[in-house]
């Protein structure tokens, strides 16, 4: 591989690590998408309300702002599965959803 090419492909990686790592993900219309995560005692909170609704599991992931609520904690149950809580601005449940399915919506 000729110099150039290897240094593109090098460039290429580090900036999708870079990406990665951020939580930035593609919206539908190809811009980019920051997910922020939910921190301090709202993480506190958010995930109190999140682990007592579905019983067991370990909070994985959070997000402020998402397309379906304030806030979203993502929830690995023991069996692997996961479950999305959906949170108003009060820590009120707005909907659940199961491993991409569009579950109950409360």
């Amino acid at each position: 591989m000729r110099t150039r090419t290897k240094a593109i492909i090098a460039s290429a990686s580090i900036a999708g690590a870079i990406v990665a790592g951020t939580g930035i993900v593609l919206a539908a219309d190809g811009r980019p998408e920051i997910e922020v995560p939910i921190t301090g005692t709202a993480l506190e909170r958010a995930s109190g309300v999140a682990l007592e609704r579905t019983g067991a599991g370990r909070v994985t992931e959070t997000e402020i702002g998402d397309e379906e609520s304030l806030y979203e904690v993502e929830v690995t149950l023991p069996d692997g599965s996961q479950v999305d809580v959906q949170l108003d601005e009060r820590f009120d449940i707005v909907g659940v959803e199961q491993d991409g399915t569009t579950g109950d919506h409360e």
